[in-house]
């Protein structure tokens, strides 16, 4: 199992990836990734994406209040949830391919958070 984290490539545990990859796939899907968080915590793959599910969940949900504000709030709203629906597809193909793959800023914020 290859990983890229930015340009090195770490060989992962194919059974670990095995188990893990549906709860993984679904870590990207809203709030679910609180599911993985939950039944898969001893998963290193599942866990890691479930981490970057998390930080993708709040920043939507940070989008989702900001976009209250009038003119510039339905701008960040259409703007954010685009951009957090790529990420989030582009998660669930990383996850489905097997992949631990670092998403800018957010793997970032992700790999603080202690669980």
């Amino acid at each position: 199992m290859t990983v890229n984290t930015g340009g090195r490539h770490e060989h992962e545990n194919e059974q670990e990836v095995r188990e893990g990859k549906f709860f993984a796939v679904i870590s990207y899907v809203s709030f679910l990734c609180v599911i993985t968080l939950v039944l898969k915590k001893d998963n290193k793959f599942a866990l890691y994406h479930a981490r970057q599910g998390l930080v993708l969940f709040v920043m939507e949900v940070a989008a989702f209040i900001l976009s209250i504000i009038p003119l510039l709030g339905w701008l960040i709203g259409v703007f954010g949830y685009a951009l957090f629906l790529l990420v989030s597809l582009w998660g669930i193909m990383q996850a489905a391919l097997g992949v631990k793959t670092r998403i800018p800023v957010i793997t970032g914020i992700a790999e603080k958070i202690i669980l």
